[in-house]
């Protein structure tokens, strides 16, 4: 594998920050705008996904490296269980629901195989 030069070229950070976008467009509307506690909250969590393997990169060492992935894999849980909440309140379709725990559970997918990838 070619080596990485900058975070920008990690397809976890890349798919993160797409679904940064989603999240922000889905709580800008209907009930969902108006749950700040909820809305601040998945917010917060999407983004440090993306911030983390971003922050872990620069760290310049793969033990550094592999302690931010991780905690960019505990966020990424965080938001799934916040998406399961929002479905419960009525904030998410169920279609919909389903499309971005498919997108939140592939990024953590993504996160433990790149884990993988740099403990070897």
């Amino acid at each position: 594998m070619a080596k990485i030069n900058s975070f920008e070229e990690i397809n976890a950070w890349k798919e993160s920050r797409d679904f940064n976008k989603v999240i922000y467009g889905l709580t800008n509307k209907g009930e969902f705008e108006k749950d700040f506690d909820l809305k601040r909250q998945i917010r917060r969590a999407s983004v440090s996904i993306s911030s983390n393997i971003a922050e872990g990169f620069e760290r310049n060492t793969n033990k550094e490296f592999i302690h931010f992935l991780y905690i960019s894999k505990a966020s990424a849980g965080e938001v799934r269980s916040q998406l399961y909440l929002a479905m419960d309140l009525g904030y998410l379709e169920e279609k919909e629901f389903i499309l971005l725990k498919e997108k939140i559970e592939n990024i953590s997918k993504m996160l433990s195989g790149f884990i993988k990838y740099l403990d070897k």
